[in-house]
Formats: C-alpha cells, structure tokens, sequence
C-alpha cells in the first residue's frame, strides 16, 4: 500500500507566506510597491491567488492596495516601534522578575540555557537566520517564566516585532546584539535580576537607536 500524500498547500497561502516572510525579514522594506505579477512569476503562479494574499496582509495592516499599481508596503511609524518595543520590555522584565522570585538555582539554569542559544554566538548564521535567532532568544527568556498568559502576549507581538527590528538587526550590528546576549544570559547565570533588567534595557534601546527613533522616557528613563 502506497502511503498517502500530503495535500498540496493552496495557491493563496503560498503567497501569503512568501510575501509575509519578505515583509518580516525586511526583503520587501518600508514604501516599496509590490507588483501582483512579480509575485506571480516569482512563485510560477497566475495573480488570481497573489491577489488574494495582498487583500489578507492588507487586513493585517501590512499593505496598501492600489487597483492598477500594486500593493504598498506600509511603513512602521516611530510611535509603533516604540510602542512595541516598550511592550518586550515590560514582559521582559516580567520574566526576570518572576525567575528571581522562582529562586537564584532557576535563574541560572534559563541563564545557562540562553548562554548556549544561537543568538549569542551567531558566526555561522546568515542574517535572516541571526533575526529569527533573535526573537527565539528572547521568547525563550519570557516562557521559562511559565506564565501561560505572559507568554501568549509575547508571541501575539512576534510579527510585529520582527518586521520592527528587521532593519536593525544588520550584520554590522551582529557583534553588539550577540555580545548583548552573553552578557545578559551570563547574569542570568550569577542570578543577579537587577542587573539583567539594566542590561536588557540597554539591549533594547540599542535596537531602538538603530531604528534612528527616540527612546522615550519609559526606555530610558535618564531622559527628562
């Protein structure tokens, strides 16, 4: 007996997912217009399917639609980014706090856990792998708080988030994003919360300047 098949992926989300990938990896960056047709060609599909992709990322806010034109990629406002960035810092924070209450032995062992994680190294990696990377890093640091709720909160900004910090997670900025990573996970590990919430403070204002947009007083606290 031949084992079954699994059923083809449907046109539509093909699409979906190879124009969503360009758009959080920063492969289709800010006020680009995209073409139904070079999508098309690109995937070897008619636009029928293409078009329907662009009309579900318009829904998620990611495009603009223009009949005749193509689909503008909708630029992240500074207000966005910060906004969501914010928000990784406060859950963030959350999770050091809540491993400090759960004991100095629980705090080490995430801290040794993310000290062997890629986004602290990341020599072999390629830069959209180094960005997934990333994001893995941290979302590793919010569920070892086990809180289920936290957690979901934190995996409902990971589009976001990704397609925010996409542009500052350059090759260029690799050595100071991994060196961040070591250092924060290496706190961790002596069980020091205090000094782990500065340092992720600082990590996230670093992707904060990157972006070229101003941290705000809740980042950085130390600007009136």
């Amino acid at each position: 007996m031949s084992s079954a098949t699994a059923p083809e992926t449907p046109a539509a989300d093909r699409a979906y997912h190879h124009v969503k990938t360009g758009l959080l990896d920063g492969s289709f960056p800010d006020g680009e217009l995209l073409s139904e047709g070079e999508v098309a060609g690109a995937l070897q599909m008619s636009r029928t399917p293409v078009r329907e992709a662009f009309l579900r990322l318009q829904s998620e806010g990611f495009l603009k639609l223009y009949p005749k034109r193509g689909a503008l990629v909708v630029p992240v406002s500074a207000d966005e980014a910060r906004a969501v960035i914010e928000a990784r810092l406060a859950l963030e924070s959350f999770a050091i706090d809540k491993l400090a209450i759960d004991g100095t032995e629980a705090m080490a062992a995430v801290g040794r856990e993310l000290a062997a994680h890629p986004a602290c190294d990341g020599a072999d990696l390629t830069d959209a792998e180094m960005h997934v990377a990333d994001r893995g890093f941290h979302a590793t640091l919010v569920s070892a708080a086990g809180n289920p709720v936290v957690t979901d909160l934190y995996n409902t900004l990971r589009d976001k988030q990704m397609r925010i910090t996409s542009t500052a997670r350059t090759h260029s900025a690799r050595e100071r994003i991994t060196r961040q990573h070591s250092q924060l996970a290496e706190t961790l590990s002596d069980g020091d919360a205090e000094q782990a919430k500065k340092q992720l403070r600082e990590h996230l204002l670093g992707t904060v300047h990157a972006l070229g947009i101003a941290g705000g007083s809740y980042l950085n606290p130390t600007v009136a």
